[in-house]
């Protein structure tokens, strides 16, 4: 399905209707204290919708609904096969209401409908279809054990979690949490970014069309105090699974302490590095991964390339060819396909984004915010990694260059960080490529290349990137799950005294 044209996205747009209102229980439902807030396209600051504000006694009537349903087994208990069949179907109408979610995302997001109609919704649909496929080809083990004995290790869904989301890839990583959850047989409660609820409250409606029994999938729109912390305190949520900052994060483990020690899963923020060596081949190939890296949803990416760490000996040629694939990087209306950098997702955000240009060097590129709520694409030189914009997750379209002149040095500055999500690292020398793989402290390490893997692979974080566990492959599973032993005596004793 190819691309519109800015006029047809602008009609899609202007007809456009939107659900507004908690799913709970398989419907919408307003909020308990009947409260509201706006959502606003950050592109134009109109406000597109009305949403409701829910607030603890919201959360009280979904967790009743998800553990009744969890407890009656109407889908942790359903056959395996039976799940597939239900998140299949749910895949099938994700992908006949593509466009539509594409356009709302674009409005509520400020993002690109370039990336929505490339990148975001067809890979939530892929990752929903991942895990379905995944359902029943995830064995349990017998662990070894004398001729008397029989050990068997099964996976039991962990029970009634709670799903929160943030706001730069409000579908995607709803599909990233859903996806492995609704496998595993939990019932699961979205508490979507207050920035960012439209594609949720949508996608929970189609997935109940799929065949997801009621209370098994609700999504609760709402501020963090109202709606995420009652579920992070909830004493009948046993799990929570969050993606945001590391401040708000760090909350959860305090949250999980003060109630009823629930699992929590933590995928937080980065300041990743890209090495680029003297032996890197292909300058003009590596300075279109940067430019892609760093820029790639304005730079709201908590995987963004944030420090280029680059060698003295080919910086200047490489800043050159960086310069020239930021050229290429418009900003503009996100609805235009030609567009490729939006809005900042709201004022408060672009306004963080703007102090920190304030605070930089001249920038060699760029620099400059506009009316509204956009920055242009920018890359700085810092003197040091200990300059504040080396230091802090900008969360912007701004890359940070730093020189650097041996690769011993260019590792022990990547590593200077209180992060470890990514790190790419560009070197034609084989050796030195699986050495610094090893030696960066990141969850995910590319070579001469920039990404996160795909759906087949681990993604998660050191340090204060990550805590718990890991979305995508067969590993995200884990973290809605629990193994249990149960151990077998088959010897002749052991029937003894048993009429």
């Amino acid at each position: 399905m190819g691309l519109l044209t800015r006029e047809e996205y602008g009609a899609l747009a202007a007809d456009m209707g939107f659900a507004t209102q908690a799913f709970v229980d398989g419907g919408y439902r307003p909020a308990a204290s009947g409260k509201t807030f706006a959502t606003i396209n950050p592109a134009t600051g109109e406000e597109l919708a009305q949403v409701a504000a829910c607030g603890p006694e919201d959360v009280d009537f979904a967790v009743s609904k998800a553990r009744e349903a969890f407890e009656d087994g109407r889908w942790s208990r359903l056959h395996p096969s039976a799940r597939k069949d239900v998140l299949i179907r749910f895949a099938k109408l994700l992908t006949r209401n593509a466009r539509e979610l594409a356009v709302m995302e674009s409005l509520d997001a400020g993002k690109t409908i370039f990336d929505c109609e490339t990148v975001d919704v067809p890979e939530a649909i892929s990752c929903i279809k991942w895990h379905a496929e995944a359902i029943d080809k995830i064995y349990d083990q017998v662990a070894p054990a004398s001729d008397d004995h029989l050990a068997i290790v099964v996976r039991e869904p962990i029970g009634v979690v709670g799903l929160v989301l943030p706001w730069n890839f409000p579908l995607l990583m709803l599909a990233w949490k859903i996806g492995p959850a609704l496998a595993s047989g939990c019932s699961v409660i979205v508490k979507p970014a207050e920035e960012t609820s439209l594609t949720a409250l949508r996608v929970a409606e189609l997935a109940h069309e799929a065949g997801v029994p009621r209370g098994v999938l609700s999504v609760l729109p709402g501020s963090g105090p109202e709606v995420g912390e009652p579920l992070g305190r909830h004493m009948d949520v046993d799990m929570v699974s969050f993606t945001g900052s590391t401040v708000t994060g760090k909350r959860f483990l305090g949250y999980s302490g003060e109630s009823n020690a629930k699992e929590v899963v933590l995928e937080m923020g980065g300041k990743n590095p890209c090495i680029v060596m003297d032996d890197a081949e292909n300058l003009d190939l590596v300075a279109a991964h940067i430019a892609n890296g760093a820029l790639w949803n304005m730079g709201e990416n908590c995987s963004a390339i944030s420090r280029l760490v680059v060698h003295r000996d080919v910086k200047s040629e490489l800043l050159d060819r960086i310069e020239a694939h930021m050229r290429e990087w418009p900003m503009g209306d996100p609805l235009d396909p030609e567009t490729r950098l939006g809005a900042m997702v709201s004022k408060a955000h672009f306004d963080k984004v703007a102090s920190y240009l304030e605070d930089a060097p001249e920038a060699r590129v760029g620099g400059a915010t506009s009316e509204g709520v956009f920055v242009e694409a920018t890359m700085v030189e810092l003197p040091s990694n200990d300059h504040r914009l080396a230091r802090e997750e900008i969360f912007g379209p701004v890359l940070s260059v730093i020189e650097v002149a041996s690769f011993d040095e260019a590792i022990a500055v990547a590593n200077d960080t209180d992060y470890g999500l990514c790190a790419s690292l560009f070197t034609a020398n084989a050796k030195r490529a699986l050495r610094g793989a090893r030696m960066l402290r990141a969850g995910t390490v590319t070579v001469n290349s920039y990404g996160e893997g795909d759906i087949a692979t681990p993604f998660g974080g050191y340090k204060q990137s990550g805590f718990g566990g890991r979305d995508n492959s067969v590993h995200a599973h884990d973290q809605y799950t629990q193994l249990k032993t149960i151990w077998l005596d088959l010897s002749d004793d052991a029937d003894e005294g048993v009429s």
